[in-house]
């Protein structure tokens, strides 16, 4: 971008270049924001009826710096500049000056970030949990998400995001990655060659012995009569039936006929968004209860990530369709039965 500087003594203009991007996130649709996020609703209840009453996303949620010159460092700031080129901050936003004079502040429910213990990699953990405020630096969590008293600072600390760090704006988590992190991520093509050998190998329902598939990525949301179903208690893989019902008020309650086990009974479906992937193994494990299918270490990493919820609740969701994860694991390891174990 080329930015122009106004000297009005001599009513003349002076061209500068400025070597950052800058991008602006937030709930409004007005042109200084580059990025519209809407609240995000968990697969388990999406639907037609489905409906925000009131977003609790900020208009002008937050901003990201990044260098255009090596190493690309990417810097998070909340709340953002309005179209009369003002930090644009809600009524009950907290806001303060600092011992230096400078006036700093936090959203109304805050824009909170966690990045992830030894990147994003096979060997990844979880993070802590920090709130960002409008100057860029770094706090403990308030109370609630939306309490007047901010958290301590944490000073040896940045704003600087790193691969697979989490943005959450109370009401949608965003995944941050990297070119780099993106380039060691398996691609859309691995996932799609991964299905079709899985596939090859003619997985079969160990009860109508008919065989199973797992359907291509453009038929996500049909359920097809070679899908996959699993048992998300025990991780039996069958074809669909219709037995097994356990009980009359629990209507996906069904008894594994393999094991006996009780639990709930899915369809499989494999997650296609390369990005969530920490490697590259095959989809051995299914989150429970919605049956999104991927690799041990990917399933295992976002089972053990708490993802902010509400005001101040926290659980683990499926990155592939934010449904909040139930099992003593949050995910199940897969038994199919023929050569593809």
């Amino acid at each position: 971008h080329t930015y122009y500087k106004a000297v009005r003594t001599l009513n003349v203009f002076i061209e500068y270049e400025v070597h950052f991007e800058f991008l602006q996130i937030g709930r409004s649709t007005e042109s200084p924001i580059d990025f519209v996020v809407t609240d995000t609703i968990s697969g388990s209840q999406n639907s037609d009826e489905t409906q925000i009453t009131q977003s609790t996303i900020s208009r002008f949620a937050c901003r990201i710096v990044c260098d255009r010159n090596a190493p690309y460092t990417a810097r998070i700031f909340a709340a953002g500049f309005d179209s009369s080129k003002n930090i644009f901050l809600g009524e009950k936003a907290a806001k303060w000056k600092n011992p230096d004079g400078h006036m700093d502040g936090l959203t109304t429910n805050g824009v909170l970030v966690m990045h992830p213990k030894g990147g994003f990699t096979e060997e990844s953990k979880p993070g802590v949990w920090r709130e960002i405020s409008v100057c860029g630096d770094v706090y403990t969590l308030r109370e609630t998400r939306s309490a007047q008293q901010r958290g301590k600072l944490v000073e040896n600390e940045t704003n600087i995001l790193q691969d697979g760090s989490l943005i959450d704006l109370c009401g949608a988590t965003l995944l941050w990655r990297t070119a780099d992190g993106l380039f060691h991520t398996p691609t859309q093509k691995h996932i799609e060659a991964l299905r079709q050998e899985i596939n090859a190998a003619r997985p079969q329902c160990p009860v109508g012995l008919n065989t199973l598939a797992f359907p291509s990525i453009n038929r996500k949301d049909v359920v097809e009569e070679k899908q996959p179903w699993a048992y998300l208690s025990c991780g039996h893989v069958h074809g669909y039936h219709n037995w097994g019902h356990r009980s009359d008020i629990e209507a996906n309650e069904r008894e594994c006929p393999m094991c006996r086990t009780v639990g709930p009974y899915v369809p499989l479906w494999l997650g296609c968004e390369a990005g969530f992937y920490v490697d590259a193994g095959p989809p051995t494990y299914a989150f429970t209860p919605c049956g999104h299918v991927c690799s041990e270490k990917s399933a295992k990493y976002w089972s053990q990530i708490p993802l902010p919820h509400g005001t101040h609740a926290f659980h683990a969701s499926c990155p592939f369709c934010a449904a909040q994860l139930t099992g003593e694991h949050n995910c199940v390891k897969l038994i199919f039965q023929g050569p593809i174990d």
